[in-house]
C-alpha cells in the first residue's frame, strides 16, 4: 500500500468535502436534529424551538436541505397555508452521524 502524498490529493473530491456540502452551516444541522427527534414539524414549530434563528434564514435553509433531498416539504392546499417537514430516506441516513456527535456532546460538555 502506498503513501498518501497531500500534494497529489484533492480535499473536494473526499467523502468528508461532499458530506460538509450538505450540512455546513449555521442551521442546517439543527434543523436535522429536531426533524430526527421530533419527526414532522411544521415550519412555526421548528422557528419557536430553535428560536434564534430569523424566518428568512429558516425559509432558506429549509430550501437548501429540500434541495439537497435531505428533507421532505408537504404542503396542504388549505388557508391558512400548512406546511409539514420531515427527513427523507436519504436524510435519515444521516442519523448515525447526528447521534455520534450527540453523544460526544454529552461526553465531553464542560
Amino acid at each position: 500500500m502506498s503513501e498518501r502524498i497531500i500534494s497529489n490529493e484533492c480535499f473536494r473530491s473526499t467523502g468528508f468535502s461532499y458530506t460538509l456540502s450538505l450540512i455546513n452551516g449555521k442551521y442546517k444541522m439543527t434543523i436535522l436534529y429536531v426533524l430526527a427527534e421530533f419527526g414532522i414539524v411544521r415550519f412555526n414549530e421548528m422557528k419557536k424551538y430553535i428560536e434564534a434563528i430569523s424566518y428568512k434564514t429558516l425559509s432558506a435553509t429549509l430550501k437548501e436541505l429540500e434541495a439537497d433531498k435531505l428533507i421532505h416539504r408537504k404542503e396542504y392546499p388549505q388557508i391558512p397555508p400548512k406546511v409539514e417537514y420531515s427527513l427523507t430516506e436519504r436524510g435519515k441516513s444521516l442519523i448515525p452521524i447526528l447521534n455520534a456527535i450527540c453523544d460526544w456532546g454529552e461526553e465531553n460538555a464542560l
